[in-house]
């Protein structure tokens, strides 16, 4: 009887490493990821005080005056997501785009602050290393959120402004004012990222998940294991208090796109109407049968309306 008892604990022992081991997933290095996912050494610069990863595509490929557009992704993202956009618009715009701090090859902020104000904070001092004292944003999802923040803060260094399904109203039942739960399956993503997990996560960001490449998702996987990136996305969602946008949002002077997918199951379309109450000059452009990443989904028919939008 004792041994018949010992088996089936061994086996059950054996059974939870054994999917422990497959699930484990630890960081790439650096040097692996630089190797694949750098175009240039130079595009990795010394922005308060962290390693930035920022490509400045448009300052060799537009006319020195060209005006400035500065590209802000989303959570989880990298610059990677905007590299057909910033093709097309550095034929007449200097494009900038940027890792922001614990994602894509930039290196973790060393101050531990992954707030909204921490990222106006780094994008402002990106374009002040580069000599920029005014551009064009445009931000998607969380991205949207630092680009509304930093029209609104200051205003005097956005020319236009470009949100496409931005992040900031509340989801009905959370209170403004109250910080985020991470839940534990997030905080388990520090030790555990199996590929196909992330996939399916990735999923419902496309209205069509037959559009989500191997390449796209690869990629995410990839950048998500840079170290230190995973302690910053699961800062980013413990940090975020909710405040009421609606103050901050009648303050943009600069006018502005709401582009959003029909689609979005992330973020939906439902949302447009709150900005479009709240900001001063705004106008809204659907994107029908798209979902939350149309620089993804589709790129080609995405952009037009911005590039009609961004004409002088």
């Amino acid at each position: 009887m004792r041994a018949m008892t010992i088996i089936p604990l061994f086996l059950v022992l054996a059974i939870m490493v054994g999917v422990g081991l497959w699930l484990w997933t630890p960081d790439k290095s650096r040097a692996d990821l630089e190797a694949r996912y750098l175009q240039s050494p130079d595009d990795l610069i010394e922005v308060a005080g962290i390693r930035l990863h920022v490509r400045d595509s448009g300052s060799r490929e537009a006319p020195p005056k060209a005006p400035v557009v500065i590209l802000i992704h989303g959570f989880g993202s990298s610059l990677h997501t905007w590299e057909s956009w910033a093709r097309e618009l550095s034929v007449d715009h200097r494009v900038i785009s940027l890792d922001l701090p614990g994602s894509g090859l930039s290196d973790p902020d060393p101050t531990g602050d992954y707030t909204v104000g921490r990222d106006v904070e780094i994008v402002r001092a990106v374009m002040d290393a580069m000599g920029i004292d005014r551009a064009s944003l445009i931000g998607q999802s969380m991205g949207g959120r630092i680009a509304w923040n930093l029209a609104a803060r200051d205003p005097g260094r956005v020319e236009k402004l470009v949100l496409i399904a931005p992040d900031g109203f509340a989801a009905p039942g959370v209170e403004y004012g109250r910080k985020a739960e991470v839940p534990l399956p997030m905080r388990l993503m520090r030790y555990a990222l199996p590929r196909v997990l992330l996939r399916m996560n990735l999923e419902p960001a496309f209205a069509d998940p037959a559009k989500m490449t191997d390449a796209y998702v690869t990629r995410y996987h990839d950048l998500m294991l840079a170290p230190g990136a995973r302690d910053a996305l699961i800062a980013r969602m413990e940090q975020d208090t909710r405040e009421d946008p609606v103050p901050l949002l009648r303050l943009i002077q600069a006018p502005t796109l709401l582009l959003w997918g029909t689609k979005d199951a992330m973020i939906p379309i439902a949302n447009a109407a709150d900005y479009l109450g709240a900001l001063p000059n705004a106008k809204l452009v659907r994107l029908d049968g798209i979902g939350h990443v149309p620089q993804e989904e589709a790129p080609a028919a995405a952009l037009e309306p911005i590039k009609a939008f961004l004409k002088p």
